[in-house]
């Protein structure tokens, strides 16, 4: 399984087609990564001054139609998607919990 974190309203603003964040046209494929924890931090560095609710999209590798290359960033490797992703794909969607200060804390099923 591989973990995207995305804004809600990108990732609901078009339900019936693939989904194609502006990472892919801007540099050729999608950021993932590997594990829950990974996802948290993603969120907690990237994303806490990013309003509204934030989602984690799980990945099922076998089902995106984009090739999924292990990339390193620093001293980190993660993987990246190179192609959008299919909706049928996402296993599973999460949303983050943050605290007071807006920091990602936890994981939970998003309703």
């Amino acid at each position: 399984m591989l973990f995207h974190v995305v804004p809600r309203d990108e990732w609901t603003a078009e339900p019936g087609g693939p989904y194609a964040p502006a990472s892919l046209a801007a540099e050729g494929f999608v950021h993932c990564s590997p594990d829950e924890s990974a996802a948290l931090a993603i969120a907690d560095a990237h994303y806490r001054d990013v309003p509204g609710p934030l989602l984690v999209l799980v990945l099922d590798e076998e089902r995106l139609g984009g090739e999924v290359r292990w990339e390193g960033s620093g001293d980190q490797v993660f993987p990246h998607v190179y192609g959008a992703i299919e909706r049928a794909a996402v296993s599973a969607v999460l949303e983050v919990r943050r605290d007071g200060d807006g920091r990602a804390r936890e994981l939970a099923p998003w309703s």
